[in-house]
């Protein structure tokens, strides 16, 4: 088994000069949840030879319903190193590095994210996020960021396009309340992946285990959630492949 054997179809599409940048990339994504465990898989399987994984959790039963690695078999394991076992097993030549931390503004220069030529934003937490987007454009590194899957169902709502022409998307909005309010701003223009969509708000008030704190859960399906990893997948492969 080779690289060329593995991607030969790749490799048609889009030609090898192409596919030789794309297997010199290094790319991390934080939070492999819904949207980053399917963006991961995406990446890999297009060429991506050096990832980074970073997610704190363990599978849990809720997460069943939308990500890549969660099944009944791999309840109470740490996400990143079951996702990390299955992209190996897609491409055993490839360099997956998992990371069972959280990313915070204090453990933030431990990720090293200089060393990287893309950054996926897959991060549920608007305060970690914001702290991530602003200390990723500030190194000038290229970052996609996803905007929120949830309450979400129809897929032709999703888009792409740069942070500040977001419309419709509750999470955008809050992440610009709250750079304004801060005066604190990206350095540099970013893409996102989000949608337009609007539903009812049907969360769910539930008590952390840890922190003892109450927090809201929204509905999410797969097809929005697995939509939005692809797409931000793509936004690096495109980016590549054009430079």
């Amino acid at each position: 088994m080779t690289y060329n054997s593995i991607f030969q179809r790749t490799d048609l599409l889009l030609g090898e000069e192409s596919m030789h940048k794309v297997r010199s990339k290094r790319v991390i994504i934080f939070g492999v949840g819904g949207v980053g465990s399917w963006c991961a898989e995406s990446l890999v399987r297009s060429g991506i030879e050096h990832l980074t994984i970073v997610d704190s959790d363990n599978v849990c039963e809720s997460n069943i319903n939308r990500q890549l690695m969660a099944t009944t078999a791999t309840i109470g394991q740490s996400k990143v190193e079951i996702l990390r076992q299955r992209l190996l097993q897609i491409n055993p030549m490839a360099e997956v590095v998992a990371k069972q931390e959280v990313y915070t503004a204090e453990t933030a220069d431990s990720f090293r994210i200089q060393d990287y030529d893309y950054v996926i934003d897959a991060i549920d937490s608007l305060q970690h996020k914001a702290h991530l987007i602003l200390y990723t454009t500030r190194l000038g590194i290229t970052l996609f960021s996803s905007m929120g899957a949830a309450l979400k169902f129809d897929p032709t709502r999703i888009k792409v396009d740069e942070f500040w022409k977001v419309k419709g998307c509750p999470l955008a909005a809050s992440l610009r309340r709250r750079f304004k309010r801060n005066h604190t701003f990206p350095e540099r223009k970013f893409m996102c992946v989000y949608s337009d969509e609007l539903l009812r708000d049907r969360h769910q008030a539930v008590i952390d285990e840890q922190t003892q704190t109450q927090t809201q859960i929204n509905g999410t399906i797969m097809h929005i959630t697995a939509m939005f990893g692809l797409l931000l997948a793509w936004c690096i492969i495109r980016d590549i492949v054009n430079k």
